[in-house]
């Protein structure tokens, strides 16, 4: 058995190779490259349709790629090329899904222990892994209760200890939090963070809150159409974003469609930003992108921007303000003091954080 326990126990790659999904005329994902290291939790977050599903059923075995291939460690487990497809139950997968994807006939214990019984592990030492997944992910005390009887947190900690009570080398997600409300979704994706952590496993982690994917996710895979468009560590997404799509995506600040002329943004055709000589070079379409922190009021004389206030939300430490700018455009800023409706405001712009994307699609 400690053999057994040890295979487990070791945290496996995972390598995903030129990977292609096409459902008929539809390209769900487009030669997409994506390593996730040995004891990584990486998270797949992008739009609705960009693919981050269908990417994880395809690591799991429950589909086919049409192109590309994936391993876990050394093992080869699906090649489009070479025909090479190893069933799920073969890949020592762990997963949890959205909707739980409890037995309600049996208990707790028996709900966790099921895949250890699919193992044919012998029942004493199915019994000590089952309450050791449980003590894991506290529950301990409710092994003898029925699915029905619980939360829909405590329902989401017996998937998450049947996902791990093997000791999955990988395991993954896909959106298990979406269901609950937000307050328990934030407590609980750290308790999923720090478990993942404490037991080394490698996680990918389907996710469309950005919240989640910050808290849990070494790394934050971007996805776009079927395509990656940035893979990075959470802190570098919000400093650098790769474009403006994953701006915009991310919420990180403030994005204006415009061109330059002659050193100026010129925005809807008429208002012009003027910034500092030498920030921007040349010309062309585009967008300016001003992350939140690099935008505050001022006085209206000699700002980088004029506004309208609309509304002002109180948020504890400040408010959070609608503006409409001079061209029409609407964005929010934080304010320490409340603006009232219809105030003038000026904006200043930090423009040593500042960027200038050329022109190119936005995420949706």
């Amino acid at each position: 058995m400690s053999a057994m326990r040890g295979e487990f126990n070791s945290a496996t790659p995972v390598r995903i190779t030129g990977v292609s999904q096409q459902f008929g005329e539809s390209r769900v994902l487009r030669g997409l490259d994506l390593d996730v290291e040995a004891g990584e939790t990486v998270a797949l977050l992008g739009p609705s349709g960009c693919g981050k599903t269908t990417l994880l059923r395809l690591v799991a075995g429950l589909a086919r790629p049409t192109g590309g291939s994936i391993a876990l460690g050394d093992t080869v487990v699906a090649d489009a090329a070479r025909s090479v497809f190893v069933a799920p139950e073969a890949r020592g997968i762990g997963m949890v899904f959205q909707d739980y994807a409890l037995w309600p006939h049996m208990s707790v214990a028996r709900n966790v222990g099921f895949p250890l019984e699919m193992r044919r592990i012998g029942r004493a030492d199915r019994d000590r892994m089952v309450a050791e997944a449980l003590e894991l992910v506290g529950l301990a005390h409710l092994a003898d209760r029925q699915p029905g009887t619980l939360s829909g947190g405590q329902q989401q900690r017996v998937a998450l200890a049947r996902a791990i009570v093997a000791r999955p080398p990988v395991i993954l997600f896909d959106e298990p939090l979406s269901n609950l409300d937000r307050e328990l979704r934030e407590s609980l994706v750290l308790d999923i963070a720090a478990l993942l952590r404490r037991l080394g496993m490698t996680g990918l982690y389907v996710t469309h809150d950005h919240g989640e994917a910050f808290a849990i996710a070494d790394r934050i895979a971007i996805l776009q159409s079927g395509e990656l468009v940035q893979l990075d560590c959470p802190e570098a997404l919000v400093e650098k974003p790769a474009d403006v799509s994953v701006a915009q995506f991310l919420k990180l600040g403030m994005v204006l469609e415009g061109s330059i002329d002659d050193g100026a943004i010129v925005m809807g055709g008429k208002a012009r930003i003027a910034p500092p000589v030498g920030w921007v070079n040349g010309g062309g379409r585009g967008h300016l992108f001003v992350p939140r922190a690099a935008l505050s009021p001022s006085s209206e004389e000699g700002a980088a921007l004029k506004a309208t206030a609309r509304h002002s939300a109180f948020r504890g430490d400040g408010y959070t303000v609608q503006l409409e700018l001079a061209s029409g455009e609407v964005i929010d800023i934080f304010s320490p003091s409340r603006l009232a409706k219809g105030e003038p405001v000026g904006l200043a712009v930090g423009w040593d954080r500042a960027r200038w994307f050329p022109a190119g699609p936005f995420l949706s």
